[in-house]
């Protein structure tokens, strides 16, 4: 039997470059599928609440004016699309000032079979949507008494 020398694979590079190697590799490269449409350009803070006769989704908006929000419900998905235009622009001693992001954004979200598409109301006030969803009579939950 003749024995082989084998050498160790190489050490590992430095983590920071294998890290930015994995990242640069086609796997994680999302530009590379072709497509040219942007989703969104931010994504709004959201809080979805799950209440005994409805749902509450509460999205941060500053900025956003109610006219330039749609809400849309499809098959148990829940879609908001809107845009933010900064119109007022700040520059003073050579530098300008921009506090929150523009553009379009757009979010989704998959509600349970006990939302009503049917009882939905939503308004925007103060920077903030507030969605509310009404639930199916039948999927509220009740209390069964037990009896003795």
């Amino acid at each position: 039997m003749d024995l082989v020398r084998r050498t160790p694979e190489r050490p590992l590079r430095d983590p920071h470059t294998e890290l930015r190697r994995m990242f640069e590799s086609p796997l994680f490269d999302l530009a590379r599928d072709g497509s040219t449409v942007k989703i969104s350009q931010w994504i709004p803070s959201v809080d979805i609440r799950d209440e005994q006769d409805r749902f509450l989704v509460e999205a941060d908006i500053p900025g956003v004016k109610p006219q330039d929000i749609e809400v849309t419900m499809d098959k148990g998905v829940l879609s908001i699309r809107g845009e933010r235009r900064h119109e007022q622009t700040e520059s003073e001693g050579g530098y300008r000032r921009v506090e929150r992001a523009e553009g379009m954004f757009y979010h989704r979200f998959a509600l349970p079979e006990s939302a009503d598409p049917e009882n939905i109301k939503a308004r925007g006030e103060n920077g903030m949507l507030k969605i509310e969803i009404g639930k199916r009579e039948r999927a509220r939950s009740r209390r069964i008494p037990v009896e003795q």
